[in-house]
């Protein structure tokens, strides 16, 4: 690499950083499109070509124009197999997008989620509406507009509302090591549910389709895939969280169980009482007394 090459790849990065927010065409920055730091920034591509993605346990083989969304926090490699690949990048972090108040997190958007699907087929129509956004992008980091990042912000959602209408790609095979993967996903995710230290809001993920949506992948396969690596099944590792962390909170804090019951994602008391007594052989206010 030369020292012009250096040098313009460190001012790139640099930008980016400072900013949070970089666009820019394909072909004038394709040095910049491998180097840049994919520990602090999400990526949208739309590309005309023919390429194999690798994205967490799936493989996408794609010709012609897609939109792929890459997620800082999952790991993925790109191979160019066409003599001419062109399209646009931007890359951003989260902490610039999410100035609006009304921004969810990325890391439950269906494209950067993990599960999620990342390469959408795009067509010529489409393309050439995205090129127009793209290149409003990079014009507008040029200007010297006061608002500019608010403007490009809006670029930004305006291509995930855009992906939103479109119906996600099939083109893709799971890894061998797909169901592992997939196993290991639910397992973290299913302890990031705990443990509970508030009772103001109940427990949200609390069947296995919950989770299987929140992955974005059907229940079935979530269902094989723990039953495969684990031998127990995905609502017998959420039953057995659940009631060990209602054995906890009735042991360690004064909550009433209506409380409790509440904090763990139960309609009623009732219900609770229900649940408890089947997976324990007790109900949790005999627990509570024997503690005592």
């Amino acid at each position: 690499m030369t020292k012009k090459v250096e040098r313009s790849v460190s001012e790139f990065n640099t930008e980016l950083k400072l900013k949070g927010f970089k666009a820019f065409q394909l072909e004038d920055d394709s040095n910049a499109t491998r180097i840049y730091s994919r520990k602090d920034f999400f990526k949208i591509c739309l590309t005309t070509g023919h390429s194999k993605i690798h994205y967490a346990d799936k493989s996408f083989d794609q010709e012609g124009t897609i939109l792929f969304f890459g997620n800082p926090h999952i790991p993925y490699s790109w191979e160019t197999i066409s003599t001419q690949y062109i399209g646009y990048t931007c890359l951003f972090s989260e902490e610039f997008l999410k100035q609006s108040e009304r921004s969810e997190s990325l890391s439950q958007s269906p494209f950067f989620k993990i599960g999620g699907t990342p390469v959408l087929k795009i067509s010529e129509e489409q393309r050439l509406f995205l090129n127009t956004i793209f290149q409003k992008m990079i014009d507008e980091q040029q200007s010297n507009y006061a608002y500019k990042d608010e403007l490009i912000r809006n670029y930004i959602n305006l291509v995930i509302h855009e992906a939103l209408k479109l119906q996600p790609s099939e083109n893709y095979h799971q890894h061998k090591n797909g169901t592992s993967r997939v196993t290991s996903v639910f397992l973290e995710l299913l302890e990031r549910q705990f443990p509970i230290e508030t009772g103001d809001k109940p427990l949200q993920l609390k069947t296995a389709q919950d989770y299987a949506q929140h992955l974005n992948i059907h229940v079935n396969y979530l269902n094989r895939a723990v039953k495969e690596v684990t031998g127990k099944s995905t609502t017998t590792h959420i039953t057995e969280r659940i009631t060990t962390e209602a054995k906890a909170l009735l042991q360690h804090t004064d909550w009433n169980i209506s409380e409790i019951a509440y904090a763990l994602g139960f309609e009623y008391p009732t219900y609770f009482n229900n649940f408890f007594k089947k997976n324990t052989g007790t109900n949790p206010k005999s627990l509570r007394e024997i503690e005592v």
